[in-house]
């Protein structure tokens, strides 16, 4: 930890070091927020909260910028928890075991949160810079963007006052997003009963792990395994080959993370011993040569376990296990509008047996389309129904439609050519970001969302690469001294 704070900027990663270590899963911001309203205290800024939870802190223009147009920079105080298996750490209460691997920054065996700690990092060093001249700065942290994004859906108009909106919670450098794809959950539940385990018989416990997982947006064309999809093909040829009986799945975790580990015990017949172990090496075989290239980590491990109590019972089970295999995941169709960009997708997330002999599978569909975004979850949707579960949709949020006429694009653009001498990528994002509901709420808002380059975000392979960040911070600075004043047009740099 000493030497991530030791880098430059310090003045910048001196506040990313700080908030790794503020404890701040989604919907658990309570430490994550008085930090911050305290650091408004400190520096005697204007420190605001609404009744949702998120917090604007208001810096006034620099001498002599008094009338550049105002800018609100945007960020989520919330991170992804996800951890190895192995792992103890406690998100609730423990800080992120941070480190410098070579030109990089992770984590030891968690999310790092630098999604979005480097963007809220970056907020406070603007708010604390002495130096920095700039116009009237509004920072706005919103709470629960990875789970609900409840902050910028119950935000009230009139919290904010700028028209111009940066966003700090993208993931490319080099890349300037001007459009993201609105997103929905499609939740399924199955009611079971059980029965007595038979006589004569064995229990497994199956564990796939060592998948990378990652961002089910951004990585989702990635060709990386999902682990629910892997395991559920495992049990549904044994049923058919061994009728085995299954007593508990448990895979993935988070609606907006491809899922990277998942377990299962199921009961064999003692008779079918050498053949289940047989099978279960052969077809593990099979998949780890078929994900080869894209997941070379990928483990498929059986362990002896004592007999569980109770099973399913034999309809529920053939149900269930048919619904995952038909399920679909991955990328539905591609932009025709900008090439190279995953258009639909969906995400089999999650699979939990919960109270109540329940079973919940969780789903997360994403399109630049809205009307295809519905389309595919009730594609979801009808898969599970077939199977007599309850289905319902949750979490629906609006995509974020590119302005061609984007005065922030143009200055951005032309700041990041006049620094690094090449012209940056401008697209849309396969994510969700809290800017669509930004919309909603303030139309006339000018938006571009803009961060340094990291990868694995939503996996405890996350990491940041520390010069990007550095350029990234460079460029903020430079977009912020160059602000044009109340109305008058940036011309820094053209939209091509």
């Amino acid at each position: 930890m000493k030497e991530i704070k030791l880098l430059e900027p310090k003045i910048l990663w001196q506040y990313f070091e700080d908030i790794i270590k503020v404890p701040r899963p989604s919907g658990k911001e309570e430490k994550i927020r008085q930090y911050l309203m305290d650091f408004g205290k400190k520096f005697n800024l204007e420190t605001v909260t609404d009744k949702t939870g998120n917090i604007l802190i208001r810096k006034d223009a620099t001498p002599g910028k008094e009338n550049v147009k105002p800018v609100v920079l945007q960020g989520h105080m919330d991170i992804v928890a996800e951890k190895n298996a192995d792992s103890n750490h406690d998100f609730e209460n423990d800080p992120i075991n941070a480190y410098i691997d070579g030109e990089w920054i992770t984590a030891n065996g968690t999310t790092l949160g630098a999604d979005d700690g480097i963007g809220i990092a970056a907020m406070l060093a603007v708010l604390s810079d002495k130096e920095l001249k700039h116009g009237p700065v509004e920072c706005f942290f919103t709470i629960d963007e990875e789970t609900g994004m409840t902050g910028a859906r119950n935000l009230k108009p009139g919290f904010l006052n700028g028209k111009t909106l940066i966003n700090l919670d993208s993931e490319d450098e080099g890349e300037l997003f001007i459009g993201c794809a609105g997103g929905i959950d499609t939740l399924a539940t199955f009611s079971y009963k059980t029965k007595q385990v038979h006589n004569y018989s064995i229990a497994y416990k199956i564990y796939v792990n060592g998948l990378k997982g990652g961002h089910s947006g951004d990585e989702i064309d990635k060709g990386l395994g999902n682990s629910n999809k892997i395991l559920n093909r495992i049990l549904w040829n044994a049923t058919n080959r061994y009728k085995i009986k299954l007593s508990n799945f448990d895979g993935g975790n988070l609606r907006n993370a491809i899922p990277r580990e998942a377990s299962a015990i199921i009961v064999v017949r003692e008779k079918h011993k050498n053949s289940f172990e047989k099978y279960l090496k052969k077809i593990s075989g099979k998949i780890k040569n078929e994900l080869a290239i894209t997941e070379p980590g990928l483990q498929i491990k059986p362990e002896y376990i004592e007999l569980p109590e109770k099973v399913l019972r034999k309809g529920i089970q053939k149900r269930l296990l048919d619904a995952i295999y038909a399920c679909p995941h991955g990328v539905v169709s591609m932009s025709q509008e900008m090439q190279g960009m995953v258009e639909t997708s969906t995400n089999l997330a999650s699979v939990k047996f919960i109270e109540g002999n329940r079973i919940l599978i969780t789903t997360s569909q994403r399109s630049s389309v809205d009307s295809a975004k519905q389309d595919i979850a009730d594609q979801v949707a009808s898969t599970f129904r077939l199977a007599k579960a309850k289905v319902e949709y949750a979490g629906s949020y609006p995509g974020w439609a590119p302005n061609p006429d984007s005065e922030i694009v143009r200055l951005l653009a032309g700041s990041y050519e006049k620094l690094f001498h090449k012209k940056p990528v401008i697209r849309s994002v396969h994510a969700g970001l809290e800017c669509g509901l930004f919309l909603e709420k303030y139309p006339d808002l000018d938006m571009i969302s803009v961060g340094p380059q990291m990868k694995h975000v939503h996996s405890p392979d996350e990491k940041l690469h520390i010069g990007s960040t550095q350029r990234f911070w460079k460029l903020l600075v430079d977009v912020l001294e160059n602000m044009p004043e109340e109305g008058n047009r940036g011309n820094n740099g053209m939209l091509e």
